[in-house]
């Protein structure tokens, strides 16, 4: 999900991954935030994410060891480049509703096709 400064709404999105890890499916989220940002013209952005891993693996406390997220990292910080300023911080699971509301709706889609 995509909000301007004033936390207002400007693009989101959900997408169905298949049988993934929770962490997989962290990473996938995190390209397409990223990936919307840059369709923008994005150039500052905070990013809020839910999973501890993943922030501190992207913030280089925690290194990358699992070979399926290897690529999913390098592919995050090659769409960081592109933005002059970010930053990336953890919060509770329970102050990202909204996000996880669009990742029940991508797992709900996905249970209607089977």
């Amino acid at each position: 999900m995509l909000l301007d400064s004033r936390h207002r709404i400007v693009e989101k999105k959900h997408r169905y991954l298949g049988e993934e890890t929770n962490n997989v499916a962290e990473y996938q989220a995190l390209i397409l935030g990223l990936s919307m940002a840059l369709q923008h013209g994005v150039k500052s952005l905070a990013i809020y994410l839910d999973s501890e891993l993943v922030v501190k693996q992207v913030q280089g406390e925690y290194r990358v060891k699992d070979e399926n997220l290897k690529g999913l990292f390098r592919q995050v910080c090659s769409l960081l480049q592109r933005i002059d300023k970010y930053t990336i911080q953890h919060i509770e699971r329970a102050l990202n509703k909204e996000a996880d509301q669009l990742a029940n709706l991508a797992i709900d889609l996905s249970s209607h096709d089977l």
